[in-house]
């Protein structure tokens, strides 16, 4: 007769290609799929409201992939004096298991938890057994020539393409049974996941059905038809030339293992394929890399002279960016489209946060943690170093110096405006030549058009000459004090 064992899903939302379930399964374990919500257990990082709504919908998705199994997935909550650790032992005895497996995590936070958990189970009698499931290769498995961290992203990516990347993990699904009584759980609406307030209008027709299934529909559609011009098209955010994995993946809707075999297996697959999409995966890991080995910079930067840059901080400007009402069309747009689906398009990414941290001299952690709540693909890894690129003071960071141009960065990858025109209606009407630098037209011309600066559309916040000046002297301040 099999042992029971309690597998604790977290951000491995998926049957398939995740190692501790095939373990269970494996060891002739009845498995009793087990999540819980403990979101005053993730520090200072506690979800935000977006990506808390993905969530949701990813554990609808895991429920209705283990009742098609005839398994229910097992909901619990943590509650003042009643700790993930207690659910796990509560569960664990109520259901006669003796092992509980999970898949491994590494933000910070996350397992410095695990590591208490751990030894608390064990201290009460119980095997522990993690795994990895999250990354091609683990944070502390990799190094450089000199044995230490990476820092720079390039030679990363051309030590990874010397490795063997481990093949997907086969997960015995015909060996999952319902012989097990469950404990009473909770329901999923008992998680209040899903946002109060009225932000995500176009949650549903930018996204579908954020499930497993829909996301394979789009990876083979992407593979067959897109993943070829991916280089060319990446940066034009009108285009639908990425794959929109990011929040699919983050939650372990589908592994990284997964993902890199059907791009490696792709009929089409080639050199610029591999540079591009495959390169992403690699800069995932390379976050995660960055975030492993210095824990820190979520709060501090990496480069340590920044630790003494001038910020400024000015409330009204910070609210015009997180409201896309800056006076710079392509700034607006991106930070309307955040608002409205809870996801933004990379390179606009770079451009709304090289005007906060540079234009506006705001603190990246104001930008990190705007994204954090918005962003239904929010990663602590992925954040971290993004705002740390953009400021100029993390790994392999674009020089301080380097100052968008939010208007000719509108004019080269929205030529014709149309991303603008979607997300900032009330410049529908102004030609393409105006459209990123409408105060340009003249009055009565902008007029003809429906817009009237400062009634209909904001003048821009700070003109860019006078932003990149200040940030040029602020950066030149900061060395002066080095």
């Amino acid at each position: 007769m099999s042992n029971t064992a309690v597998v604790w899903f977290r951000q491995d939302l998926r049957l398939h290609d995740n190692k501790a379930l095939a373990m269970a399964l494996d060891a002739g374990d009845c498995v009793v799929p087990l999540s819980i919500w403990a979101p005053e257990e993730e520090a200072s990082w506690e979800p935000g409201s977006a990506s808390s709504r993905w969530l949701h919908h990813a554990l609808a998705d895991l429920q209705a992939q283990f009742k098609e199994h005839g398994v229910r997935l097992l909901l619990r909550q943590t509650s003042k004096g009643c700790s993930s650790a207690d659910i796990l032992k509560e569960v664990a005895k109520a259901t006669k298991a003796e092992t509980i497996y999970w898949n491994r995590r590494y933000e910070p936070a996350g397992i410095g938890r695990d590591t208490r958990i751990k030894a608390s189970l064990q201290a009460d009698g119980f095997q522990v057994t993690s795994a990895n499931s999250g990354m091609l290769f683990e944070p502390h498995e990799i190094a450089n020539k000199a044995g230490k961290p990476f820092r720079v992203f390039t030679p990363m990516w051309r030590h990874y393409s010397t490795l063997d990347v481990p093949e997907p993990i086969e997960v015995d699904l015909k060996q999952l049974q319902s012989r097990v009584r469950l404990p009473k759980g909770d329901k999923l609406n008992d998680f209040n996941l899903l946002p109060q307030i009225g932000w995500a209008g176009d949650f549903g027709e930018f996204w579908g059905k954020p499930t497993r299934a829909s996301m394979l529909e789009r990876l083979d559609g992407f593979i067959a038809k897109k993943a070829e011009n991916y280089m060319p098209n990446r940066d034009f955010p009108e285009v639908d030339g990425t794959t929109r994995l990011s929040p699919f993946l983050h939650f372990g809707q589908i592994g990284p293992r997964e993902l890199w075999a059907r791009f490696a297996n792709a009929n089409n697959r080639s050199v610029a394929f591999d540079d591009g999409v495959m390169r992403q995966l690699i800069w995932r890991e390379f976050a995660h890399h960055l975030l492993f080995h210095f824990p820190e910079t979520t709060s501090e930067p990496l480069n340590p002279k920044f630790a003494n840059f001038p910020w400024e901080n000015t409330e009204t400007f910070l609210r015009a960016w997180q409201k896309g009402e800056t006076g710079y069309p392509i700034v607006d747009a991106g930070m309307r489209q955040l608002w409205q689906t809870g996801w933004m398009h990379n390179r606009v990414r770079m451009i709304v946060g090289s005007l906060l941290v540079k234009h506006l001299l705001q603190h990246w952690h104001e930008g990190a943690r705007w994204f954090w709540d918005t962003l239904v693909d929010a990663d602590l890894a992925n954040n971290t170093m993004g705002w740390q690129w953009i400021g100029g003071c993390g790994a392999d960071a674009a020089p301080y110096f380097r100052i968008f141009n939010p208007i000719a960065q509108g004019e080269k990858f929205d030529k014709t405006g149309a991303y603008v025109r979607r997300y900032v209606p009330e410049l529908a009407k102004v030609p393409a030549k105006y459209i990123h630098q409408p105060w340009e037209l003249g009055e009565l011309e902008l007029s003809g058009c429906g817009v009237v600066l400062g009634r209909d559309y904001p003048a821009p916040i700070i003109p860019h000459r006078d932003g990149r000046e200040q940030a040029l002297a602020a950066f030149k301040q900061m060395n002066e004090q080095t």
